[in-house]
């Protein structure tokens, strides 16, 4: 399987599972991948994704380039990828928070699928980068939009105009990501940030990120006006009332997603 793919405890685990090529996506792993995502979506007892790429030298390395048969840059571009590279670049229909475990090199598109997701924990030996116009190529599916949203503009420029990589230190200090650790660490901060997560009232965490994600172009004023169908939800649900009890009564909040 191209895509190791389990949901346990609430958490779902979306793994790239092709170490012998850098984890990176042929057509038929993006097709899994589409998949994957609708099927998520579609899943309210997941409250939390983690993303990663199996082994230790790469998270994903981008598109597989032995996997285009000639495709041009042109078509390449005009071809449908619904949700940028991996479904997940420029995804907005996903509500559920998505960790990105950076376990190794994170390259184009794979760096775009680094880009798309909400938390950041990177590995201290990964590195970071849109190295796509060093082969005469654009980072099209996300790269070129996101990076220079999410860090300074100078750091996103000096990016993407020389095709160089990062190192996670370096991606630290741009703030893109949101903890580096050493790689035998990384799962344990992964569960760190997965505990955060599940202690919250999950209706409450779809509509903060429906909204963050939903009203990013919009002014401050028009996003909190905005009744986005998550919001209206977190708002009428019976775990506003369980949480102001649990914490009256003072122990852990039955969240029921309800």
């Amino acid at each position: 399987m191209s895509v190791l793919f389990e949901i346990a405890d609430h958490v779902a685990r979306v793994t790239l599972n092709r170490p012998e090529a850098m984890n990176a996506v042929d057509r038929a792993t993006e097709a899994e991948l589409q998949r994957i995502w609708t099927a998520i979506e579609a899943d309210r007892s997941v409250r939390a994704v983690v993303l990663t790429g199996a082994g230790t030298r790469a998270f994903c390395a981008g598109a597989d380039v032995k996997d285009g048969d000639g495709v041009t840059g042109l078509e390449y571009w005009a071809a449908p990828r619904p949700g940028g590279f991996g479904g997940i670049a420029l995804r907005t229909t996903l509500d559920v928070p998505v960790i990105a475990r950076v376990n190794g090199h994170a390259l184009g598109g794979g760096f775009e699928m680094v880009l798309g997701c909400d938390l950041i924990v990177a590995a201290e030996n990964a590195t970071m980068g849109l190295p796509e116009p060093r082969i005469g190529r654009l980072p099209l599916d996300g790269g070129m939009a996101l990076l220079q949203r999410q860090i300074p503009f100078r750091h996103a420029m000096g990016m993407m105009l020389t095709g160089r990589r990062i190192s996670a230190a370096e991606a630290l200090r741009f703030d893109l990501v949101n903890e580096v650790v050493p790689q035998e660490g990384l799962d344990d901060a992964v569960a760190r940030w997965l505990e955060g997560i599940l202690a919250c009232a999950p209706l409450s965490v779809r509509a903060i990120k429906q909204s963050v994600r939903r009203t990013a172009h919009l002014t401050a004023q028009e996003a909190q006006a905005a009744r986005l169908p998550a919001l209206v939800e977190a708002l009428q649900s019976k775990d506003q009332d369980e949480g102001v009890r649990a914490f009256v009564e003072k122990r852990k909040p039955n969240w029921r997603g309800e």
